[in-house]
């Protein structure tokens, strides 16, 4: 057994934990690591008997991509802060066998294999599986929307130009420059089903009949999806848009017509909680990779563990 290092040692003794060891010890309960592993294991290097360096176990390194999501770690940043943070590295390594931190190049191998294999929407897919198995996904009811991930505006880089995939768009009087990440999430319980990246200048109605599976009755949507109707494959479900704000302000506070309103709103709320753990729990506020793909594949990985950091209470029980 390698020898570990005091600062690990101490860390097994404490009592009291910071924020990010609560946050890593309830996710090490809730996550699903045997069906995860199960998944990636037949696209991961194996270990041979002939020369060469042996990879590293597959839950190393799936740890190690998932730190790198939740705390949004570039490649050479999650590498050091595996150096420097105790609980990071118990958490890669439970078993405190003492830890050779892989360098940036294998950490970066690892998310390319993923992207590779279309491995990050199938762990999504696994994901969602997991928590419907548990519960989750249990009304008729579908809430849609899309919020804008802003991407670099700088040309300082080698090819001295923005990233081409990336598109501009006005909302109110504020002009953006980035991605769309359009979700679906369902009325009830508020996990997402289903994902879709677009450049920021697609309208969100184009996007809404790729965010329902069709088992649907009642879809719920902001203003921003009015003509909804016109464009579904599904006529036949129950389409609730929101006003503008500006016409739902002109509405009297005791009429029927404001308390729909109202509770149309509750509803949708439960997609911008999903945007929140996004975009303040896991930092996704600004793109990190260039093209539209590489963003996808981490908007589905995001969207996964939003959806058991939101499902967590039911899971632990």
């Amino acid at each position: 057994m390698a020898q570990i290092t005091f600062a690990d040692y101490e860390l097994t003794l404490t009592k009291k934990k910071g924020a990010r060891g609560e946050f890593l010890s309830e996710m090490e309960q809730i996550v699903p690591w045997g069906e995860l592993i199960s998944l990636i294991e037949p696209y991961y290097p194996k270990v041979s008997n002939g020369p060469g360096r042996r990879p590293y176990p597959l839950e190393t390194m799936l740890r190690i991509y998932l730190l790198q999501i939740w705390y949004n770690r570039s490649d050479p940043g999650i590498e050091s802060d595996l150096v420097e943070i105790p609980c990071f590295r118990y958490f890669v390594n439970k078993r405190n066998d003492g830890l050779h931190v892989p360098d940036e190049t294998t950490i970066l191998n690892f998310r390319h294999l993923l992207e590779e294999h279309d491995l990050t929407k199938k762990i999504f897919d696994t994901v969602h599986k997991y928590l419907v198995d548990h519960g989750a996904r249990v009304s008729k009811g579908t809430v849609i929307d899309a919020t804008i991930i802003s991407a670099p505006t700088s040309i300082k880089n080698a090819t001295k130009s923005r990233d081409p995939e990336m598109k501009h768009t006005k909302k109110g009087e504020q002009y953006y420059f980035g991605m769309k990440a359009h979700i679906g999430v369902d009325s009830e319980d508020g996990t997402v089903h289903s994902v879709v990246c677009t450049a920021a200048n697609v309208a969100d109605v184009t996007r809404a009949d790729e965010l329902l599976d069709g088992n649907e009755t009642e879809v719920f949507a902001d203003a921003g999806y009015r003509g909804i109707e016109k464009r579904t494959s599904h006529p036949s479900m129950n389409f609730n848009v929101a006003m503008r704000p500006g016409e739902r302000k002109l509405l009297p506070k005791d009429s029927d017509l404001y308390r729909e309103e109202r509770s149309k709103s509750s509803i949708r709320a439960k997609v911008e909680h999903v945007f929140c753990v996004i975009k303040r729990q896991f930092g996704f506020v600004k793109t990190r990779y260039r093209g539209l793909k590489k963003n996808a594949d981490l908007l589905y990985v995001l969207c996964a563990f939003a959806n058991i950091w939101l499902f967590r209470k039911k899971l632990r029980a």
